[in-house]
């Protein structure tokens, strides 16, 4: 969850709490929109919120509660800051290797990681410049982390996790709507997605990414991706209907 402030937390957390694994607060996003609000890495500078934040989750729920971070100006700062969210009794720790000013094209810098790894007891999750399977394995061997959180590489091609290697795009692509339709994703967010896989391996002005623009429906969705008999299954299963839009 994106939050600036402890009840409001509590209160979502509580709402979802018995759904889920564990609830994890994003303190990393850099978005004007996170930013703006008082979320996300505007948290990073503020660190009696932090602690009253996890502090509060941790008192209030019996489910784990875990958070995410990024760099600080320097490597000391990282690790204390890591430190104090240690101590308020979070069940792991997500660091991303890169500062707020930094753009996605610099290297993430896993050595920052790893002095925090080094410095925590609890788990510490590496994530940043995992894009193929064998970087995984890569990112782990050199932070000591626990475990890895992945982002753009799944966004782009979800198979990131298969050990053989990646299935081609187009055909995650396809699986990937289907699993939107069958779970009745929202239709921003399917498309959001789509256009991450589309911006990555093609181009949002060709035909394709022009015509998933307009898409206003899951239906138009089907329709463009050649599903159509999938999403009326699916539809006429859910509802009874031969589909909807």
């Amino acid at each position: 969850m994106g939050t600036s402030d402890a009840v409001r937390a509590l209160s979502a957390a509580q709402l979802v709490a018995k759904d889920v694994a564990a609830i994890d607060v994003n303190m990393g996003c850099p978005k004007a929109f996170s930013v703006q609000g008082g979320m996300g890495s505007a948290l990073l500078s503020k660190p009696d919120l932090i602690h009253d934040i996890l502090t509060t989750l941790r008192r209030n729920l019996s489910t784990p509660v875990t958070c995410k971070i990024r760099l600080l100006k320097s490597p000391n700062d990282t690790v204390e800051l890591a430190r104090r969210i240690e101590k308020t009794g979070v069940s792991a720790l997500a660091v991303h290797g890169r500062k707020v000013p930094d753009r996605p094209r610099d290297p993430a810098k896993w050595n920052e990681i790893a002095d925090v790894v080094s410095a925590l007891s609890i788990p510490v999750i590496a994530n940043g410049d995992v894009f193929e399977y064998n970087d995984i394995q890569r990112i782990k061997s050199a932070t000591g982390a626990t475990s890895v959180m992945v982002a753009r590489g799944a966004l782009w091609n979800a198979s990131i996790f298969l050990p053989e290697g990646e299935l081609p795009y187009e055909e995650v692509k396809r699986e990937y709507l289907r699993k939107c339709i069958l779970w009745d994703n929202d239709l921003k967010s399917t498309k959001q997605t789509l256009r991450e896989m589309i911006m990555h391996y093609s181009c949002l002005e060709f035909p394709e990414g022009k015509a998933l623009n307009k898409s206003e429906s899951m239906a138009d969705l089907a329709e463009l991706y050649g599903q159509e008999e999938y999403y009326q299954f699916v539809c006429k299963t859910r509802f009874g209907v031969d589909g909807y839009r």
